[in-house]
């Protein structure tokens, strides 16, 4: 097959598909506006952060299939690749143990205001009262908002720090998810987001991009949060109302640890101006959440396992028809 690469991938799994006997074109500098001119001759193209659209699609004559090396695939038109056959499939939970680790150390860096302890020793200042204040994280109520295998991290490591966990009850979770709850123990239920938000310190949310779920941090949301709570996004930005956070931290002195914000950009360097971003609330990173070696080596073994399926004739983890 005539593979394109339109983002970053390891070398040696490309060596392994061309040991296969496939075509494969690393283009990572790639970007919206030059995917059409290029994608008419490749029969499968794989994508991170690069965004697809209905235009890019409909120039690919002989595509067949999309690949997302990651797991979120809102950047990617499927409506208009399944109108024309293509499959557009992910690789679900291989970067999990990474995102989580981020959230984590997101969480850990506003309770100990550690960036901005940097920013200081680099200034050459030295001020231990200023950054003797943190309240520790042993003991604090802890919501996670989504239990997928992402989710299902955080609430590992966060146990291991001794916090305080709560997340949505479901009547209908999978067997397994109920199993690894019940592995984690000590695992609080509530009824619903509200309730969580109530009684939780702290909520970090790993949720897909979905109309459900688009603005779910709201100020209804942040309102029914205590004083001083903290917000971790590393899932998608278009779950949260950047206006009414903004606002909340503001009024109530909400902190946030972002990893995604709305409108964030697909290249590499570029000027990005958010409102969001710059306030001292918020510690930011560039959704670099799945970005380890260790998540990329586990990545693209699982684009490799779904090359192989559909070099027999077989489609795995298609998110945009029946297959």
């Amino acid at each position: 097959m005539r593979i394109l690469f339109a983002d970053k991938f390891p070398e040696t799994a490309v060596a392994e598909l061309k040991h296969k006997g496939h075509n494969c074109v690393l283009q990572p500098d790639l970007n919206i506006d030059e995917l059409d001119s290029v994608l008419a001759e490749y029969d499968v193209l794989v994508v991170r952060s690069t965004q697809v659209t209905k235009k890019a699609i409909e120039a690919g004559k002989s595509l067949k299939m999309i690949i997302r090396a990651g797991t979120g695939t809102n950047t990617i038109d499927k409506d208009a690749a399944a109108a024309r056959g293509i499959y557009v499939c992910n690789v679900p939970g291989r970067n999990a143990a990474a995102v989580a680790e981020l959230a984590i150390g997101l969480l850990i860096a506003i309770d100990r205001n550690i960036p901005d302890n940097v920013k200081a020793l680099r200034q050459g200042k030295w001020n231990k009262k200023r950054f003797s204040v943190a309240v520790g994280l042993k003991g604090r109520r802890m919501g996670v908002v989504g239990l997928g295998a992402i989710g299902l991290e955080v609430l590992e490591r966060a146990h291991a720090f001794g916090l305080e966990l709560y997340v949505i009850e479901r009547p209908n979770r999978w067997r397994e998810t109920h199993d690894r709850l019940v592995r984690i123990g000590g695992i609080k239920r509530v009824s619903g987001l509200k309730e969580l938000a109530e009684r939780c310190e702290i909520l970090s949310f790993h949720v897909p991009s979905a109309v459900a779920t688009k603005k779910m941090v709201d100020a209804e949301l942040l309102a029914r949060m205590p004083v001083g709570a903290i917000v971790i996004n590393t899932s998608r930005g278009d779950i949260v109302d950047e206006e009414a956070l903004i606002k909340a931290m503001d009024e109530k002195g909400i902190r946030a640890g972002l990893d995604v914000f709305r409108g964030e950009p697909s290249d590499g360097e570029v000027e990005f101006q958010s409102a969001l971003a710059r306030h001292p609330n918020v510690y930011g990173t560039h959704h670099i959440g799945a970005s380890t070696d260790q998540a990329q080596a586990a990545v693209a073994s699982g684009v490799i396992e779904i090359l192989d399926a559909f070099s027999r004739g077989n489609i795995q983890h298609c998110v945009n028809m029946d297959t």
